[in-house]
């Protein structure tokens, strides 16, 4: 797909997940944060996900539907999911079609560490990824960046 910006329309997508099949346009009317990885059971995946579980109340508060992505079958996530007791629904990209469709596929590790927030009109609204994987945004990062974000029907400036 090339680049994505905020602006586009998220490509719509659907993946087998830790707690079922999920499908961006079944959430249209929340926003929706995309948070791709690299992979499971990693050390600084493992700390981002255990992070969100330590912070599951202020994950919850949110005023958006979470999911992890990254590539590895559902049955790796189940694994990771469980080993940790995490929180966040994971969704595995086995063939990386919906990490290359988001800009988030990588020659290196498969995935990109990076964040996608999708609006309630199914259109980017944020978009960021890092260079290096060893940093992640934390519930208050995304929180601080969610309010950040036009309020819905309203049109950034």
């Amino acid at each position: 797909m090339g680049h994505l910006s905020v602006g586009d329309a998220a490509p719509d997508f659907t993946l087998p997940g830790t707690d079922g099949a999920f499908t961006l346009s079944e959430h249209r009317g929340r926003r929706v944060v995309l948070l791709f990885y690299p992979g499971d059971d990693t050390s600084v995946c493992t700390k981002q996900f255990c992070d969100y579980r330590d912070h599951a109340e202020d994950l919850a508060a949110l005023p958006a539907v979470v999911v992890g992505i990254s590539g590895a079958d559902k049955a790796s996530k189940d694994a990771f999911h469980r080993k940790y007791d995490l929180n966040v629904p994971l969704l595995a990209d086995e063939d990386g079609a919906v990490a290359t469709a988001y800009d988030m596929d990588s020659k290196v590790m498969g995935v990109k560490r990076g964040t996608v927030i999708v609006d309630e009109t199914g259109t980017v609204a944020y978009v960021h990824s890092f260079r290096f994987a060893l940093k992640y945004k934390t519930v208050d990062d995304l929180r601080e960046i969610l309010e950040q974000l036009p309020a819905p029907g309203i049109p950034s400036t």
